[in-house]
């Protein structure tokens, strides 16, 4: 069986991993036969937000920790990750991505990744393994991966900021899935997009079912 590392950066899309994104990468992964570890970075959340109120609460949270709701507590420390025992590696979208995995969210192109997350990205593309990356994640493989041609759907202010990091847009809508055969890159733009759930798991199966198809 395929094997995909899946990479969360908390729970809750407002500062952490996208939940809807998430579990349902993780259905479309089971039910296309593969299966899956997940990992997140044992750092500390940028923020807390009260996803009731949009307002931002006076605490501390732990992306680890806070991952570990959406992976049920079986979920390993980022450090762990080791190329060599998957087939892929995916990351579900979420403000989590742009606020925790990395600063893009405040510095935009000028952004900096997370290390644990920059060496896991670039040591799997370094083996020419599949990566994918849903809804604002893949702002992350325009920043690792050189040229890498990606999809955030359509936003124009996304997308000139890729384009700023060195990377190449292709224009989406639900459910389409961008592939770089260059740099074996997958993405999707999910709720990038004004979307429904079931759009958000169209995306997620055509992605996976476009990575398995390169493995």
């Amino acid at each position: 069986m395929k094997k995909f590392a899946v990479i969360l950066a908390g729970c809750g899309v407002y500062d952490g991993a996208e939940i809807h994104e998430a579990t349902l990468l993780l259905l479309s992964i089971s039910k296309q036969g593969a299966t899956y570890d997940i990992f997140a970075p044992d750092i500390k959340q940028h923020n807390v937000i009260n996803h009731l109120t949009g307002a931002e609460m006076p605490e501390s949270r732990n992306v680890l920790v806070e991952a570990a709701r959406i992976a049920r507590g079986k979920i390993k420390n980022l450090k762990e990750y080791d190329p060599a025992h998957y087939d892929a590696l995916v990351l579900p979208g979420g403000f989590g991505v742009a606020k925790n995995l990395c600063d893009f969210a405040f510095k935009g192109a000028a952004c900096d990744v997370n290390a644990d997350v920059k060496a896991a990205v670039v040591s799997t593309h370094s083996l020419g393994k599949p990566i994918g990356a849903l809804c604002i994640a893949p702002v992350i493989l325009a920043k690792l991966i050189p040229n890498a041609n990606i999809t955030v759907g359509q936003d124009d202010e996304t997308i000139l900021k890729i384009k700023k990091m060195g990377g190449k847009h292709s224009a989406t809508s639900h459910g389409q899935v961008i592939q770089d055969e260059k740099n074996n890159v997958f993405t999707t733009p999910c709720y990038m997009l004004d979307s429904s759930i079931s759009q958000i798991y169209d995306g997620a199966y055509n992605i996976v079912k476009a990575m398995l198809a390169k493995m």
